[in-house]
């Protein structure tokens, strides 16, 4: 099968063709990423492989069934920047890779937690300039803390283990509820509660209609005041004008994303020589108790790996008409639910 594999990073390929050795499949690579003014691209392969930077709207799925793709295959989790609908309507098979390694996006959000209340960054940079002051670099023990965690698919579940293991009080909230968490001692509540009395939230759901600026300026208002909130999982579930305001009043106190609503412009990119022109990011860049990572929760070689094999394995299964889980059906819309 031929396959146009777009938004291509340069530690990707060494991955993708280690479980393409035997060659089945034409992998071609571009560093572009796949949308309207590059839809073209396309002509003359059977199926295109893309990351969740690509925006593969109506117009480009549309454009995609008339140059005779019957697949398309996602590098990641994540479905919503492709238009789903269309794309069953024009028979164009998406698949995806569920998960990968949960692991390593818990591990990730657990870094974050710790260098904001630490603040290893900033001793970091101070030690290196020969200042050993201790001055605002006092922290809390995690000890004890309550921690809410947001969806309980397999990463929010890792988390919660990880959290557990701090000896933290864990309670979640999901449409559908762990028993293997729940013997654990994580306790399931109300959206409203867990917003109520969580020292530190955590957001592990997918971006849905109805998860889309979950996270706005009315749920700020009902937080425990100076809280701290976390995103490993889609940046548009925060509503970034609302979180400014909330940082600014105090209403939130630490912020940590590895994800942006407006990342597909910025991450995975050097702008160091460019001028950023999105405001809002500039602007929360300027806060001292932010935090912000390009998008590297998943980056370890396990989770490679894992993306790897799985996609590898996508264009087998649809080749040879293998019927599997990582298929993206139409209508499937989860709330909470991180799959």
């Amino acid at each position: 099968m031929k396959v146009a594999i777009f938004s291509t990073k340069y530690y990707e390929r060494e991955y993708l063709d280690k479980y393409n050795k035997e060659g089945r499949h034409q992998l071609t690579y571009f560093e572009l990423p796949l949308n309207e003014q590059t839809v073209a691209m396309a002509k003359g392969f059977n199926a295109v492989c893309i990351q969740l930077t690509d925006q593969l709207n109506a117009k480009v799925v549309v454009q995609l069934a008339k140059l005779g793709i019957k697949l398309i295959d996602l590098r990641s989790a994540g479905f919503d920047n492709v238009a789903i609908e269309t794309a069953a309507k024009n028979k164009i098979k998406v698949m995806r890779v569920p998960a990968y390694s949960p692991e390593a996006i818990a591990e990730h959000t657990t870094a974050l937690i710790l260098t904001l209340d630490r603040k290893t960054h900033k001793a970091y940079n101070r030690v290196r300039e020969n200042n050993f002051s201790l001055q605002n670099l006092m922290g809390f023990n995690l000890f004890g803390k309550t921690v809410g965690v947001v969806g309980t698919g397999k990463i929010g579940a890792a988390f919660c283990n990880i959290m557990l293991g701090f000896g933290c009080k864990v309670i979640a909230h999901d449409i559908i509820q762990s028993k293997a968490l729940l013997q654990k001692g994580v306790h399931y509540v109300s959206f409203e509660k867990l917003l109520g009395i969580s020292d530190i939230i955590s957001i592990h759901c997918p971006l849905t209609p109805k998860t889309r600026y979950l996270f706005d300026a009315l749920v700020f208002s009902k937080v425990k005041k100076g809280m701290m909130l976390i995103n490993t999982s889609r940046g548009a579930i925060i509503n970034t004008k609302d979180v400014i305001t909330a940082l600014k009043n105090g209403q939130i106190g630490y912020l940590g994303i590895d994800v942006y609503e407006g990342e597909e412009d910025i991450f995975f990119r050097d702008l160091s020589n460019s001028v950023i022109k999105d405001d809002q990011i500039e602007r929360l860049m300027s806060f001292n108790n932010v935090l912000i990572t390009p998008h590297q929760a998943f980056f370890t070689k396990e989770a490679l790996n894992e993306i790897a094999r799985i996609t590898i394995g996508n264009f087998t299964a649809f080749e040879d008409k293998i019927s599997t889980d990582n298929e993206v059906i139409y209508a499937f819309t989860p709330l909470l639910l991180n799959a």
